[in-house]
């Protein structure tokens, strides 16, 4: 598909209110999305587990205006109160997106959003939350166009909630998505997330990411910010040649279930990304003392336990703790106990691998 594609020639149908939910997940990366073109185009390809607990949910209320205007027109709500420093971020999206959906100046929108997750924590709020929306406003359009086909509708919604946050394209489905062109892999776009098209082995079926909040404050980086850094950054192509590699290696780590390559994979990835903000300038340290304590003490039980559990990180201070579901009986035990003490107030999520969004409240 080309942009293009996705502009519609003229809807068949008309609506002057109605109301829409959508339950939209967050992801965790694999391999990491760092560094971007114009419009939110990836530097390179990326894979995720689509996660389950962590998860906006936004209801969008719309009515027809009586008057026709050349503006957009919306509120937007946050857990229930008027949130008016997100509209201009809503703002800029609705205006990314007229172009694929030109009845957006047409209606009044009410926008309310609810996280069950802390938002601006290093959870990726911004994927949950843009698909969320994209969703909403896409089921308006199969509304006024009532043929569009469920396959069009999905990709059309995953190449909105790219405008809005590169990784919301990848929160669309699950519950392994891939976005960024590959040329080991068939279909693949750098326009929109697709489901990833080989097999994978039943040991990373229901696997678990339990997310250890280290520090619940806002990030220190935003995520432009860090994208934006890697146009100067030194290793930035190595960096992207390193993030295809990595793709191509867990085709076969995931058809055979290697759970050990699939640990470096994702151990160095996660080290990278922070090693990419290292060696920018300016410069950041986004770690705290407490995630890397958390992640030796991973280390430490890995080797004495046996057991496959290992970690990642988006880009902040928070672990996201990786085990296979057949192991959870060890594992969480030690999480508990060992890894929960880090916390900020012990507060930490327990989570698996979801199946992508879903309409209504769930």
């Amino acid at each position: 598909m080309t942009e293009n594609e996705f502009i519609p020639t003229r809807y068949t149908a008309k609506i002057e209110s109605g109301t829409v939910t959508y339950r939209s997940p967050s992801n965790i990366a694999l391999v990491k999305y760092w560094g971007k073109r114009e419009i939110q185009i990836p530097e390179n390809p990326s894979i995720s587990f689509t996660l389950n607990a962590c998860a906006t949910t936004t209801t969008v209320t719309f009515r027809a205006k009586k008057n026709t205007s050349d503006s957009f027109s919306f509120d937007f709500l946050f857990e229930g109160q008027p949130k008016n420093s997100f509209k201009p971020k809503i703002l800029v999206f609705m205006q990314r997106i007229e172009k694929y959906l030109p009845f957006l100046k047409e209606y009044h929108f009410t926008i309310a959003s609810n996280n069950s997750f802390p938002h601006s924590s290093g959870i990726a709020s911004s994927a949950s939350g843009m698909s969320a929306l994209a969703l909403c406003f896409m089921d308006i359009e199969k509304r006024l166009n009532p043929n569009m086909t469920e396959s069009y509708f999905t990709m059309k919604a995953s190449f909105l909630a790219r405008l809005g946050s590169g990784s919301a394209c990848r929160s669309i489905e699950g519950d392994l998505v891939q976005w960024g062109e590959h040329q080991g892999t068939t279909g693949s776009s750098d326009l929109y997330g697709i489901k990833y098209p080989y097999k994978v082995h039943e040991v990373f079926r229901n696997y678990h990411d339990t997310i250890l909040l280290i520090d619940k404050g806002e990030k220190q980086v935003s995520s432009t910010l860090g994208h934006d850094l890697m146009h100067s950054n030194v290793y930035a192509e190595t960096r992207f040649n390193q993030a295809h590699e990595n793709l191509s290696k867990l085709k076969t780590v995931f058809a055979i279930g290697d759970l050990k390559s699939f640990i470096t994979i994702v151990e160095s990835e996660a080290l990278t990304l922070h090693a990419m903000m290292m060696t920018s300038i300016p410069y950041f340290v986004l770690m705290k003392p407490k995630t890397l304590e958390v992640i030796n003490e991973i280390w430490a039980f890995r080797e004495s336990s046996k057991s496959n559990i290992c970690f990642t990180l988006d880009a902040g201070a928070n672990v996201h703790v990786l085990y296979p579901e057949k192991e959870k009986d060890i594992i969480y035990p030690f999480i508990k106990e060992k890894l929960v003490p880090y916390c900020q107030n012990g507060a930490h999520i327990t989570d698996r691998i979801g199946f992508g969004a879903k309409k209504g409240v769930l």
